[in-house]
């Protein structure tokens, strides 16, 4: 399939959906996983930045961006389907070479947020503005997904994250997706942002389709799967350490 195709792929993704059927991304942090997420046969993925940092030995957060942009090559690559990519605040990079450097990568979207590298919320007006040139740059070339924080930052208000959301889209933005944002302000966030809402699954949450009946059109799930599978890593490395041979993790006896 054609960069283009892909990229208009994932736009028909978010669209027309029923209400209790949002679009359900997981999050690959390598080639590996990307291709066990696609056999499974699921339609698109989204790459957690956060992910990819644990699974290159950094903090959220300080993964180089020439590391980032390696490793959402390779899982584009091990893959069919249209990939989103999870590029944190964009590293600085201006529009223009922000967007090449992720059309290089063959990602037909991008996941942008409102944080700055200092730890603080980025003024809304000049972030729109940013989100503005990235879309003029690419134009229908990528899927933009922006990221509101003021969840993550502790304004406990949909209020907040609407007024954002909306400068957001208006600057260009496909989705919008306020993340940690709790499933009871779902439905008010669904009514106040003219755009397909993403939200982030937790342990313990609702079900994907009560998530989406509340307004959710997009579900993703950040480092959680990458955290859950390496619960399952320590679990293996506790039997190796314990009966000291592989069992049924091993290859068939001769």
């Amino acid at each position: 399939m054609t960069a283009d195709a892909l990229t208009g792929s994932l736009r028909a993704l978010h669209s027309g959906r029923a209400a209790d059927d949002p679009l359900v991304v997981p999050g690959p942090w390598d080639a590996a996983s990307a291709r066990a997420f696609e056999e499974a046969g699921f339609p698109t993925l989204a790459t957690p930045s956060a992910g990819i940092a644990a699974s290159l030995g950094y903090e959220d957060g300080r993964t180089p961006a020439a590391e980032m942009f390696a490793a959402v090559t390779r899982i584009v690559r091990s893959v069919s389907v249209p990939v989103t990519a999870d590029l944190e605040d964009g590293y600085g990079l201006a529009p223009k070479e922000l967007v090449a450097r992720v059309l290089e990568t063959g990602a037909a979207g991008v996941n942008l947020e409102d944080s700055d590298r200092s730890g603080g919320l980025k003024d809304p007006r000049r972030h729109a503005d940013w989100l503005a040139e990235v879309r003029a740059e690419a134009g229908p070339a990528l899927f933009v997904n922006a990221r509101v924080d003021t969840y993550v930052h502790g304004v406990d208000d949909p209020a907040a994250a609407i007024e954002r959301a909306r400068l957001y889209t208006a600057a260009g933005a496909d989705c919008v997706y306020p993340i940690t944002a709790p499933a009871e302000h779902l439905p008010p966030l669904r009514a106040g942002i003219d755009a397909p809402l993403n939200a982030l699954a937790l342990p313990g949450g609702p079900p994907f389709a009560e998530l989406g009946r509340l307004g959710a059109a997009r579900i993703t799930f950040g480092q959680g799967l990458l955290l859950r599978t390496l619960r399952g890593v320590a679990e293996l490395a506790r039997e190796l350490g314990e009966f000291g041979e592989l069992g049924e993790f091993g290859p068939p006896r001769a």
